[in-house]
């Protein structure tokens, strides 16, 4: 029987798309990799093995990929000591000397054609993963809901709302959705080489409606949204994490929508008023 791999197990992605997995796959048959074993282990089910696997110790990735039949790949976050590129490059070379036969990979939205230093990396993955001939699904996942979680407690505060996109669109979505639309690729006997995750195309406007009572919101310049949150008194890099946000939706970078999402699902995605509310209630 195949046997699953799902990286980063002890993060919010890798757990929901354990849980996803879970409902067909026999517990013995997955492994999950982590950095710390012993939380890992107190995150799974009985059943699911938990092997050490640290992205920048590519020493440790070759013998925890060893009896992997497909893996689900979650990106890491950039910004760390070892650059994300090297570390997925670890995990692309691991995989390919451990034989893996599938490789399920979260990437960037048209990575091969967007122009935010954001989808270098994947981009340079998607790349490098199809290079080993290894056969592989890129799902190019949107942008979270859940990045907006601040926008969203703003608005039921009834704080002041800005919006310095320019009225572009952007395709949120749950995170578990993404997750479980993972997992499903990942049990696909067929499952096409791109897809294109995303929610319906929203504005921010389209988000402040859909909150429980429905704030005003104003746009502002990037500037202006900076010396706002400056003002505020938020720290330097929650400032330029909303910035960076921002501009990347401002830059029209997540308007390309799609329905394939909801067509590996089976159904309609999460209406953003329910979506929220979930959000709300975590």
């Amino acid at each position: 029987m195949t046997t699953y791999g799902i990286t980063s197990i002890t993060g919010r992605f890798g757990q929901f798309a354990l849980k996803e997995l879970l409902k067909t796959i026999p517990a013995d048959h997955i492994v999950g990799f982590a950095r710390d074993i012993q939380k890992g282990q107190k995150m799974v089910p009985a059943g699911v093995t938990v092997r050490f696997g640290d992205f920048t110790q590519p020493e440790t990735l070759t013998q925890a990929f060893q009896g992997i039949d497909r893996l689900l790949f979650i990106s890491s976050i950039p910004g760390q000591q070892v650059s994300r590129g090297q570390q997925h490059q670890n995990v692309v070379q691991a995989a390919k000397q451990a034989q893996v036969a599938r490789i399920v990979y979260t990437s960037f939205p048209h990575a091969n054609t967007a122009t935010t230093p954001l989808a270098a990396d994947h981009w340079a993955t998607e790349q490098a993963i199809t290079a080993t001939g290894i056969s592989h699904s890129f799902l190019r996942n949107n942008w979270y809901l859940e990045n907006q979680l601040n926008f969203i407690k703003a608005g039921v505060a009834k704080e002041p709302l800005l919006d310095a996109t320019d009225h572009a669109t952007v395709g949120w979505a749950l995170e578990q959705e993404y997750a479980i639309g993972a997992a499903k690729v990942l049990q696909m006997e067929q499952p096409k080489t791109i897809y294109e995750f995303s929610g319906p195309a929203k504005t921010f406007a389209d988000l402040a409606q859909a909150l429980p009572n429905q704030p005003q919101i104003q746009s502002v310049t990037l500037d202006q949204m900076r010396q706002n949150l400056t003002d505020s008194g938020l720290r330097t890099g929650a400032i330029e994490s909303v910035i960076m946000s921002q501009t990347l939706i401002r830059d029209r970078q997540l308007a390309q929508t799609a329905n394939d999402l909801a067509e590996v699902l089976g159904h309609p995605l999460t209406p953003l008023a329910e979506a929220i509310e979930q959000l709300l209630k975590q």
